[in-house]
């Protein structure tokens, strides 16, 4: 029988409530505010409590505070990650970063979904379905990564921007619901 964590990061009905889960929260919270405490110039100590709180975390990145997840763990960030100013990562399910990538203030990644029907949300379980973000992507300020969305490399996507579906490669994408613009 799997554990809820399993269903959780295998896209399965889970039970967000289960001990594990929530000490599992409890922990990112306790680094996340930690972290979103420490002055600028506690440089060494910012990257020691990131390190304890994501999944995959090189030393080329740079997030400023105030930041917030759920997990933490799950997420992975590439080289030269820089997030700036209250972003918000829902990391139910694998968050996976590229390397150079710039995500803005007030972006919010968001991989924790409820079932449509209201006969099946009522009962509880959620599900979570990975985000990927490609390598050199730019996201601008208050753009929403919704479940599931992949965006290819290169790619800039617009402020504001609500992302419902996949974007591909090199384009310039913006709006809501979020659509190419151009390519590049």
């Amino acid at each position: 029988m799997k554990t809820e964590l399993e269903k959780m990061l295998a896209g399965e009905l889970y039970d967000a409530s289960d001990d594990t889960l929530f000490a599992m929260r409890l922990k990112a919270r306790q680094l996340f505010t930690a972290y979103n405490q420490l002055g600028f110039e506690g440089t060494a100590a910012r990257h020691t409590l990131l390190k304890q709180l994501l999944g995959q975390c090189p030393d080329t990145i740079d997030i400023q505070g105030p930041f917030y997840c759920d997990y933490g763990c799950h997420i992975s960030a590439g080289e030269n990650l820089f997030i700036n100013f209250n972003c918000i990562i829902l990391d139910c399910a694998m968050v996976t970063i590229g390397s150079n990538v710039a995500i803005a203030t007030g972006v919010q990644i968001l991989t924790a979904h409820h079932p449509v029907l209201a006969a099946e949300r009522i009962k509880g379980p959620e599900l979570a379905s990975p985000v990927t973000i490609g390598d050199n992507v730019w996201i601008g300020a208050g753009a929403i990564i919704c479940p599931g969305v992949t965006i290819g490399d290169n790619t800039t996507i617009g402020a504001g921007s609500v992302v419902t579906r996949s974007i591909p490669a090199n384009v310039v994408a913006a709006g809501n619901p979020c659509r190419v613009i151009r390519q590049l």
